[in-house]
């Protein structure tokens, strides 16, 4: 399709022109697509391993066994997966509003008639007419500039408006900020530059989560043992009863116990209240996982514009050439420009109160020009602009403008003349008054923030599109650790694995477009960091869709907003702390209650094979194995998961919580057998020995629930004491006995039943020294632990050096994830007094 040149410039496209490329389909029609329906979201939610668990043996309760008392579990079900389909509905929702493009009419020449149209019904090389506030609607190239100044800063990242002259291509996205022009539309739709991008991040991703990846692994490792079990219990419950109703509710009350129903639920309304705590802080969540997914982070990526700085520019300094006042003269020129660009305008916020004078001339500015100027009267002149224009031979204005440029600032002069303007030609006679030094607005809380990063450990980067030295000035001002290694983009390698290496040697890096952005996102992944991304604009949309965690600020683009998971919605950055903490409170406490919970599962898992195996009656009722598991696991784990914790973040969840839950579990289902064998030795009813096993379940659940509590001080003491003195109380009460169908045993076996919890709960700690999950010196009761023996010191100097001398061959990584004895917080130094 071709275009008239003549023709074209002066009355734009035809309208048999249109007509043909809207039968062509070369209009700028989107085609978003659907990244995810809300069917898709509830299927998800509610096809998981959990709850097919959960779901089939409710089922058979409900279908089956038809007993609505023994299905309150179903509410665990119910209750998580709204959480889940909630949050992700939300999330598709934010999603599904990415639109590059904030203008959605634009003035068009057809027929030699300008018009607006819907910016949807643009049609290839359409004649477009821009002007100062207007949003580029699709890509192009300039046919007529007057003075055109477009902003990319939200495409590329670059700060400086750029200059657009006659076939200079603009981008869709882009605003323009000085003078007016026209552009044939070249590129329109999904072929747009900022569509591109849009299209690249519109997929529906979710945080990794280490927490929900655990906690998956569990539950597949139950879905492999629960059917089995549950067989076994049937099997077993049928060969001591001829009621299959009762056997089937004895077998399910046995598999319910062993999924952590509980820590699924427990974890998603954790994630929901830090979710509600820093909305109150204007930090808008956008996926629960991403609490999370900031406490694990240990490289942050910070974009320049509008994250670190505030996106204009501030007057630092003036600098006098002469002893003439330049006060007025600034301040009358920079209120002279009805349409002042970002130099401008700070100027104008520095000098806001000009005089009263009377311009008889003005020249207002051009990019072209580079100046702008206005005589006042019939004879004085001042002009504002570029010191290479106004003073070219200058050698020490010269030399004080690289000083400055160096510094990351950008320096304008105002100089004078005592002949009058005539046009748009400078006077013959300039004489330079002053230097002004402007600088980017340093966000007030950046320092702070970066602060606090650097003392948890975690490395900044700074990527921008902007000049390097301007980006190492701004880092530098604001206490980026490594500053000074800087690297310009343009100079940075392709190949995946010596990009990476740059990326662990430099700090700052400037002239940084999208694409870069993501790959060194990428290559900082590849080398194993958890890396988060800050940014405002359209470019930082790739590298904030593929780190792990996301941070759009709220006044920056719409397309940032919609893929990052958090959302600075005041532009406050001195809150990521409090989202560090938030997330670092839910690992910490989610793990303290993620023991309890699969303790549960190994000692469900444990008893129901022994009793099948031993060919006896199932020794718990499911109000049994309800009261034992509210009072030692549901109602603390629910205080637990809420209550402040500071503790660092570390990988290896699961790891941890199966070296606590096995040989707890084990220990608690081995004494809880033994007291209930125990019983039936004696001959006493089943009641009774039921009872015995109870009393010893619930008793080492507390003791197991104090070891997750440490330091069980403060209000930490008064939940394990009021769960205690409950499970007195319920013993105690002839009424609760009534209903829970509890009878106390004999003297004899009740002294045996505190014997057996006692030699139980001590073998458990020895179990847990051994395996280096508990500290060096039990620190059940105390807050602080007291100095080690020297016989423990040295066992543990001698199994260090063990361990050393079996890796002496190996690669080290320097990681302890797998080191058994990593986890143990020392009180002195091996080998230390």
């Amino acid at each position: 399709m071709q275009t008239q040149p003549g023709d074209y410039e002066r009355n734009g496209l035809s309208a048999a022109d249109v007509s043909e490329r809207q039968a062509s389909g070369f209009v700028n029609v989107v085609d978003d697509g659907p990244t995810k329906t809300v069917a898709d979201i509830v299927r998800s939610n509610l096809v998981t391993r959990f709850n097919i668990l959960l779901g089939t043996l409710l089922a058979i309760v409900l279908l089956v066994v038809r007993s609505l008392p023994d299905a309150l579990f179903g509410g665990v079900l119910i209750s998580n997966a709204l959480i889940g389909i909630v949050q992700e509905i939300r999330a598709k929702q934010t999603l599904d509003r990415l639109t590059v493009l904030a203008a959605p009419r634009a003035i068009v020449t057809r027929d030699g008639v300008t018009r607006e149209y819907p910016a949807d019904q643009i049609v290839l090389h359409d004649l477009v007419h821009l002007g100062v506030g207007d949003q580029v609607p699709v890509d192009g190239q300039v046919t007529q500039s007057a003075g055109l100044e477009i902003d990319e800063s939200l495409l590329t990242g670059e700060a400086d408006s750029v200059v657009k002259a006659e076939g200079d291509d603009v981008l869709s996205g882009s605003f323009v900020v000085a003078g007016q022009g026209r552009f044939m539309a070249s590129r329109i739709g999904e072929d747009a530059y900022a569509r591109k991008l849009a299209h690249e991040a519109r997929q529906f991703t979710m945080v990794r989560s280490e927490l929900r990846n655990g906690i998956d692994l569990i539950l597949r490792w139950i879905t492999w043992a629960i059917g089995p079990v549950i067989a076994l219990l049937m099997w077993n419950q049928l060969r001591t009863s001829d009621d299959w109703i009762e056997a089937l509710r004895s077998a399910v009350a046995g598999g319910v116990g062993m999924i952590p129903q509980g820590l699924v639920l427990l974890t998603s309304v954790a994630f929901a209240v830090g979710v509600v705590r820093l909305g109150k802080r204007n930090v808008l969540v956008q996926e629960l996982a991403a609490i999370e997914g900031l406490a694990r982070v240990d490289t942050v990526c910070f974009d320049k514009t509008g994250t670190l700085t505030e996106g204009r520019l501030d007057v630092n300094a003036v600098i006098p050439l002469t002893d003439a006042d330049t006060t007025d003269a600034i301040a009358a020129l920079s209120a002279l420009d009805p349409n002042p660009n970002s130099t401008t305008a700070a100027i104008a916020a520095a000098y806001p109160d000009p005089p009263p004078w009377s311009a008889s001339k003005v020249v207002p500015f051009s990019s072209e020009r580079k100046w702008s100027g206005a005589t006042f009267g019939t004879s004085d002149t001042w002009i504002l602009g570029a010191p290479d224009i106004l003073a070219p031979r200058d050698e020490e204005v010269a030399a004080q403008v690289a000083e400055f440029a160096d510094q990351g600032s950008r320096v304008i002069m105002i100089a004078s003349s005592p002949q009058p303007l005539v046009g748009e030609l400078l006077p013959a006679t300039i004489v330079p008054r002053a230097l002004i030094s402007l600088g980017d607005v340093i966000r007030p809380d950046a320092a702070e923030t970066l602060r606090f990063f650097a003392s948890q450990g975690v490395h900044a980067k700074v990527i921008s599109g902007d000049h390097p030295n301007t980006v190492a000035a701004i880092a530098q001002a604001v206490g980026v650790p490594g500053s000074q290694n800087v690297m310009d983009a343009r100079d940075l390698p392709s190949d995946p694995e010596d990009l990476a290496a740059v990326m662990e040697e430099f700090t700052v890096f400037g002239r940084v477009n999208p694409h870069q952005k993501r790959a060194m996102v990428r290559a900082l992944q590849s080398r194993g960091h958890t890396v988060a991304m800050t940014g405002d604009g359209v470019n930082d949309v790739l590298a904030l869709k593929d780190a792990d965690v996301g941070i759009a600020i709220g006044s920056g683009a719409s397309a940032s907003r919609a893929v990052a998971q958090l959302v600075l919605l005041d532009g406050r950055f001195d809150t990521l702390p409090h989202v560090v903490a938030e997330g670092r409170k839910v690992i910490s406490n989610i793990e303290r209650v993620a023991n309890l919970f699969v303790t549960k599962t190994v000692y469900a898992v444990f008893l129901a094979v022994a009793v099948g195996l031993a060919a006896q009656p199932f020794p718990f009722l499911p109000r049994h194995l309800t009261l034992v598991g509210t009072v030692t696991i549901g109602i603390p784990a629910f205080f637990l998961a809420l209550a402040p914790n500071a503790q660092r973040v570390r990988r290896g969840f699961v790891r941890r919580v199966v070296r606590f839950a096995v040989p707890v579990g084990i220990a608690a289902g081995l004494a809880t057998f033994g007291a209930y064998q125990m019983a039936i030795s004696e001959e006493v009813d089943l009641v009774q020995a039921r009872t015995m096993a109870t009393f010893v379940l619930a008793a080492l659940g507390l003791v197991g629930l104090a070891m997750v509590a440490r330091p069980v001080v403060g209000w930490k003491r008064w939940l394990i004491g009021s769960m205690a003195g409950f499970l007195t109380l319920l013993f105690l009460s002839p009424t609760a006995r009534d209903f829970f169908e509890l009878e106390l045993p004999g003297p004899t076996l009740s002294m045996a039943a505190v014997g057996v919890t006692a030699i139980a709960g001590s073998l458990m700690i020895a179990a847990l020294k051994a395996l280096g999950w508990l500290k060096a010196v039990p620190t059940v009761l105390r807050e602080h632990p007291p100095l080690q023996s020297s016989t423990w010191r040295n066992l543990q100097t001698s199994v260090r050096h063990k361990i050393a001398s079996l890796r002496e061959d190996q690669l080290d990584d320097g990681s302890d994830d797998d080191d058994p004895l990593a986890d143990i917080e020392w009180v002195n130094k091996p080998g230390e007094l």
